[in-house]
């Protein structure tokens, strides 16, 4: 099942599925007649409360839509019912109470064209009633996070609209204030190209970890890294970008106004907030005890579809996680045919029941990745391991994952720690997958080994001699063609150094001194705090002299400038921030990016008004697309080569 942009609901299971009347009247309602059917309502508002509980603790069960659709269900039964009529509390317990000066309410919600009409056609009723020729409506990304209130020196939560609880404490955790403090209500959020690239495998969402940085007694290593590196922000709803006009405008560019906010803000997104702007409207107007009348939610969802789950597959990562893969009945979503699914981490396989039988729902985010983010008819049975796939050590729980602690030994983090080092270097070809795994399997289980292979070590290995060619010159091109030190480093799976945080570290140590590196002195650099500069310290000085040994094999570095020693640089494009895509003819996209930093341009991974220029060589896909949309300016490879040269 398939859902278009403005057409949202399902109220059907899909392809002959047995999902069971409970969950179709749950999930998808269904028509009522006679007397309300009081079992039905006490289910319903059971299952709302205990879905309630999970997403505000961050672990949500089903989907925003799922939830929604119940909701409605309960308002077709009984539209006074008291779940209805306020707000869905959050809680922490443990927490000071704060009665806010005026109400935290939540926002009714449109998910089709229609309703977000009848939205209009009531607030132009109100208008006339008032006197009002015409009204303003301002509309505003709905952030994805943790509503709360900054006013007059205390920061708390929404709890249940009238009354939350203080979380002050926030502030020294390292929350950021956006354009200060005192400024009213707003959302704690975290930068959404941090958490694709550093936490996405970790947390199903944003949001889950922003709850647990003030939900938690301790904070947990990867929030922690967040705080330190400064991306958690309080972000008041009055400084977010906005598009202001009519009410006849917004219905006939809703879908443009969406795609134009979403652009300037790099946060997780819940859809948009419309709302009046007129405040003798907003009087008149009011609100009921769970929404106010004079704003409403414009909500979406990507396409979607209905599968069923065949198996669940465990992987070994390089960190020791056990991670589930779900392989599905093929399922065609935004071109594409999927048939496997990842579940992120073995706690969402046993809170979730997913197992052979389950009937999920998946969507495709950003029409590339293949996402989980239903479950509509949970499995017979749930089967978790107790033993790691790859080398049949224990595993034990670390919160929602099982990790395997054969570090050294198991072949599976072997081989994807290996695979990682060649992935991120990105400068050679040839080291895939199943060759790793075939070397590692016949005892080469270190870099240095690897290295260390000519010619008859792999024909020993009974690699053909075309393959044993190529597998010499990836080893020879990984040493000679020029890598970035940052991506070096980044490279050699070092706790919390990823190549955005081996730039910062480089720009003030130089490689080859980092095994003296201290915790005070990792603390003094901007962007690390007191936890990640412990575990980098303590992890470079126990693997310092297996660096060393990699170091001395004469890699073709491009050093990262000190800031002590940097002069200005006056070129083209010094000062302009610059992102490539497709593939390049003259040299590989990292070559170009590296020249591109030499002569002082930034370096983005994606286009966004902020962009000042979008260089493509031949396929470019969706940032092409999206850079005319924006207006960026767009230069072919030779264009931008003939740039340089002015």
């Amino acid at each position: 099942m398939r859902n278009s942009r403005w057409d949202r609901w399902i109220f059907s299971a899909v392809g002959g599925a047995n999902v069971s009347d409970e969950k179709q009247v749950a999930l998808f309602g269904g028509a009522s007649s006679g007397p309300v059917p009081e079992q039905e309502v006490l289910h319903l508002v059971a299952s709302l409360q205990r879905y309630n509980r999970a997403y505000r603790a961050g672990k949500p069960l089903i989907t925003d839509h799922e939830y929604d659709t119940m909701i409605e269900r309960l308002r077709s039964l009984q539209p006074q019912h008291d779940f209805l009529l306020r707000v869905e509390a959050e809680s922490l317990e443990d927490r000071a109470p704060v009665r806010h000066p005026t109400p935290m309410l939540s926002t009714q919600k449109a998910y089709q064209l229609e309703e977000l009409q009848a939205w209009v056609l009531r607030m132009e009723k109100a208008a006339t009633e008032l006197g009002l020729e015409h009204f303003t409506v301002r509309v505003t990304p709905k952030l994805d996070g943790l509503a709360g209130r900054d006013e007059q020196g205390v920061f708390s939560t929404r709890g249940d609209g009238r009354v939350g609880a203080n979380i002050g404490f926030a502030w020294e955790r390292g929350v950021v204030p956006i354009g200060g403090r005192g400024l009213g209500v707003g959302e704690i959020v975290i930068l959404k190209s941090f958490f694709e690239e550093h936490l996405s495998e970790r947390f199903e969402h944003p949001r889950n970890m922003c709850v647990g940085i003030v939900s938690a007694d301790v904070v947990n290593k990867e929030a922690q890294a967040a705080l330190d590196a400064g991306v958690v922000h309080f972000v008041p709803y009055v400084g977010l970008a906005s598009w202001t006009g009519g009410p006849d405008d917004l219905l006939a560019r809703v879908e443009e106004i969406t795609n134009d906010l979403k652009t300037q803000v790099d946060y997780a997104l819940d859809g948009m907030v419309a709302e009046v702007v007129e405040q003798p409207l907003r009087n008149h107007l009011g609100a009921t005890n769970h929404h106010y009348r004079w704003q409403i939610a414009i909500k979406e969802r990507g396409e979607s579809a209905i599968a069923t789950v065949q198996e669940v597959l465990w992987q070994t990562g390089r960190t020791g996680n056990i991670t589930p893969v779900l392989i599905i009945d093929p399922v065609k979503l935004s071109g594409a045919n999927i048939s496997r699914i990842t579940a992120h981490h073995a706690g969402m396989v046993r809170d979730r029941s997913l197992g052979p039988g389950a009937i999920i729902e998946i969507i495709r985010s950003g029409e590339v990745i293949p996402k989980l983010v239903g479950v509509h008819q949970a499995a017979t049975e749930t089967l978790l391991p107790n033993a790691c796939p790859q080398c049949g050590e224990a595993l034990r729980w670390k919160e929602d994952f099982l990790k395997c602690t054969n570090v050294s030994s198991c072949p599976g983090q072997v081989v994807h720690r290996i695979r990682h080092w060649f992935s991120l270097l990105g400068n050679s070809d040839g080291m895939g997958i199943k060759t790793l795994e075939r070397l590692v399997q016949a005892g080469h289980v270190t870099l240095a080994q690897i290295y260390a292979l000519e010619a008859d070590d792999f024909l020993a290995i009974e690699f053909g001699p075309g393959q044993t060619k190529v597998l010499v010159k990836a080893l020879a091109d990984s040493l000679s063609n020029p890598v970035e030190d940052a991506r070096l480093l980044a490279a050699f799976g070092i706790p919390d150094l990823g190549i955005g945080e081996s730039r910062r570290l480089l720009a003030q140590r130089k490689l080859v001194s980092l095994g003296v590196l201290s915790e005070v002195e990792l603390l003094g650099i901007k962007g690390f705090g007191p936890v990640t500069s412990q575990r980098i310290t303590e992890s470079l000085q126990e693997r310092w002299a297996e660096l060393e040994s990699l170091l001395a094999l004469g890699f073709n570095l491009e050093l990262t400038p000190l800031v002590s020693e940097r002069v200005e640089v006056v070129s083209p494009i010094s000062g302009l921030k610059i992102v490539f895509t497709g593939s390049m003819q003259q040299g590989s996209r990292e070559e170009m990016k590296s020249q591109a930093r030499l002569l002082g341009a930034e370096i983005q991974s994606a286009v966004s008004k902020k962009t000042d220029l979008l260089v493509v060589g031949e396929k470019a896909g969706s940032k092409l697309s999206k850079a005319e949309q924006l207006g960026v300016r767009v230069l072919s490879e030779a264009d931008y080569l003939a740039l340089l040269s002015i």
